[in-house]
């Protein structure tokens, strides 16, 4: 089982679609990985030895902001914006959809289950 930055990634896969599994790395970002430390992506991880697993974790570390540490940047930028009182972090603070959604009737996903009205029957 290797291990890259604080993730158990799976040994039977492939290492572009293995490291996936690390939050903030995607498929595009796999690959150039791959690239840059000259592992083919055809590989397996099980087939990778301890030296080419560490070039991996290296690159990693360097280069990329991944799992704790991008939880952390994503949450600072979401409370900067409240204490700033924009639109923005006034609708992550009541709640509601950020981007622009229509509220009236979906948005479901964010205000959460319906709630019922009380003499609204008609």
């Amino acid at each position: 089982m290797a291990r890259i930055a604080g993730v158990n990634i799976p040994t039977h896969k492939r290492v572009p679609i293995a490291l996936t599994y690390i939050t903030g790395i995607g498929p595009s970002t796999a690959k150039t990985i791959c690239e840059s430390v000259n592992i083919d992506p055809s590989r397996r991880v099980n087939e990778l030895s301890d030296a080419e697993v560490l070039s991996v974790r290296e690159f990693i570390d360097a280069n990329l902001t991944v799992e704790g540490d991008l939880r952390r940047d994503t949450q600072m930028n979401i409370k900067r914006l409240m204490d700033l009182g924009c639109y923005r972090g006034l609708r992550h603070r009541r709640n509601l959809p950020v981007r622009g959604q229509r509220t009236h009737t979906n948005a479901r996903t964010r205000k959460g289950p319906a709630k019922a009205i009380a003499g609204k029957k008609k």
